[in-house]
């Protein structure tokens, strides 16, 4: 999800308000994560299988969902989230009947008997009213509505809310079902179910039809979504970086046929930069998809819905871009493949997946593309809370627009202080590494062990300063005659190299703070007949402050 602002000096740059409600639709948190209870801890989720259907007319849902999981010890208790919209008519454990409580957007399962370690499968039947998405995908729900002909056309977003509020799920991070997910959705005939993974069977049932898609690989509750349209299929075959061919399909409406082709040469484009940047796309045994929705898009696995922008894009000389579109995409490397455990460190999903919008630009436009790019996110910084503002945080609490863009100026630092020779094969590795399978969530400092590891040297300082702290780096400049200047640091994690322009040139000196006991120990002295400008090719988020 992209913190989308009006385009200025080639990068995205307004913040987005949330606002949430539960179910009962007051204006209430609702959202998803946070701590994780000993109950749920010992469940580890290995399928789900939705199978609903869909009452248009009604704007309601009916039917069940199947969840296939692994206890680790044995237990009595089995803990989902599902929102108070909805009426369970039954709970079956293994088949068997089962005493459920259904209250606080929780459904509590007790069996009685201690169920056994290892397999064990959960049927849960239900019907009710889905919560409505106010402005998604930031305040989500369903949407219905039409298109411009009159035709249904209904969208899901949920990554604040999470998966709850549509099926019964583990809200939680730091746990995808491993052996994927299906959906059997049924709608009226004459309507298409856009969805994950690849698309077994569309079977006559009735007044409508049964659209079962399927995926082998490991997915985020908030990305078990279906869209409904009456959509056309854009095809196209992509050829990875690997020699694998992937299917491109994108699903557009039928009255938006005509302006599917772009999307599609787009989509081949950014996945030829992106796997430069982050390894091979990571879903190459299902598909590349891309789906028109009614509001701006979201990171769905294998099928990113995309819209909000009326196939209006930023030209440049010779090619077109569109941030949504880019974006999202590129969240299927950062989000959907490397994903935080926990919502507090949201921002490797987010931050990285910003920092991309750099590189597409130093892709197409040289290292000056990229240097207006950061010019940007850095002015975009608001540093009013710590980027991770503690532990087991839910998306509400975890939330604030420094997630994308002071992640991204981290990344951009890294660059900096380890050289792209270092820097680049790392960043690669984070995502391409199987060191990281798709089963492996990761914290900050994961991720700043793996930085570290690359370097031969520990960046702990940097990313406790960039992540944990408000603060910037200070570098004063303190004039001492027409010619002469001293330069030092204050509120520096470690020494770092600073780059100084003088009329005579760059200078470089690894600095310190000033040190208390010994004044002159970490004061550089400099000569220029011009104001001296420190770091002018804008690596650190810093002050700068002239005496």
């Amino acid at each position: 999800m992209k913190n989308y602002r009006p385009f200025s000096a080639l990068a995205a740059g307004v913040c987005c308000v949330f606002l949430f409600y539960t179910s009962s639709g007051q204006n209430m948190p609702l959202s998803s994560g946070g701590r994780l209870g000993a109950v749920q801890a010992n469940m580890d989720i290995r399928h789900y299988t939705l199978n609903l259907d869909v009452d248009i007319a009604r704007k309601s849902i009916d039917g069940f969902t199947e969840i296939r999981l692994n206890l680790l010890q044995p237990s009595d208790s089995l803990l989902f989230q599902l929102v108070q919209a909805y009426r369970v008519k039954d709970v079956q454990v293994d088949q068997k009947n089962t005493v459920f409580q259904h209250s606080a957007d929780s459904l509590r399962i007790t069996t009685g008997a201690p169920l056994g370690t290892g397999s064990h499968i959960v049927k849960i039947s239900y019907s009710g009213v889905p919560p409505v998405a106010v402005r998604p995908p930031w305040r989500g729900g369903f949407t219905w509505t039409t298109d411009s002909t009159g035709n249904p056309w209904v969208a899901i977003n949920c990554q604040m809310e999470g998966g709850k509020i549509y099926f019964p799920c583990k809200d939680h991070p730091s746990d995808e079902p491993d052996e994927g997910a299906e959906m059997f959705i049924t709608v009226p005939e004459g309507l298409v179910v856009a969805g994950p993974g690849l698309l077994q069977s569309v079977k006559k049932q009735g007044k409508g039809a049964v659209w079962h898609w399927k995926t082998g690989y490991t997915i985020s509750n908030y990305c078990l979504v279906f869209n409904i349209g009456k959509y056309a299929v854009e095809k196209e075959t992509y050829t990875t970086v690997h020699g694998n061919r992937v299917p491109v399909e994108f699903y557009v409406l039928e009255e938006h046929r005509h302006k599917g082709r772009e999307i599609v040469e787009m989509r081949a484009r950014d996945a030829h930069i992106l796997e430069k940047y982050f390894g091979e796309y990571p879903w190459v045994k299902e598909k590349m998809g891309i789906v028109e929705v009614p509001n701006y898009g979201m990171e769905h696995q294998t099928m990113i819905s995309y819209g909000g922008e009326n196939f209006r894009y930023h030209h440049y000389p010779g090619f077109s871009f569109s941030d949504n579109l880019f974006h999202e995409f590129t969240h299927e490397w950062f989000a959907n493949k490397v994903t935080n455990k926990d919502w507090a460190h949201f921002w490797i999903q987010e931050g990285i997946t910003t920092y991309a919008d750099a590189l597409f630009f130093r892709e197409m436009l040289g290292e000056k593309g990229y240097d207006s790019v950061m010019v940007a996110k850095k002015a975009d910084i608001e540093g009013q809370v710590p980027v991770v503002q503690g532990e087991a945080l839910s998306t509400l609490q975890a939330y604030n627009g420094d997630v994308y863009n002071k992640g991204a100026f981290l990344m951009h630092t890294l660059r900096h202080l380890m050289g792209d020779s270092l820097f680049f094969p790392a960043l690669k590795a984070l995502s391409e590494n199987v060191k990281y399978p798709y089963t492996t969530f990761l914290v900050s400092d994961d991720v700043e062990k793996h930085f570290s590891s690359y370097a031969g040297k520990s960046l702990k300082p940097v990313f406790d300063f960039y992540l944990y702290t408000k603060e910037t780096l200070d570098i004063r400049i303190r004039k001492l005659s027409p010619d002469t200047y001293a330069v030092y640091a204050e509120n520096f994690p470690q020494p770092l190299a600073i780059d100084i322009r003088t009329s005579a040139g760059i200078q470089t000196q690894v600095m310190d703070n000033l040190d208390p006991a010994n004044l002159r120990k970490n004061i550089w002295t400099i000569k220029s007949t011009t104001l001296p400008e420190a770091d002018p090719g804008n690596w650190y988020f810093k002050r700068v402050i002239y005496e």
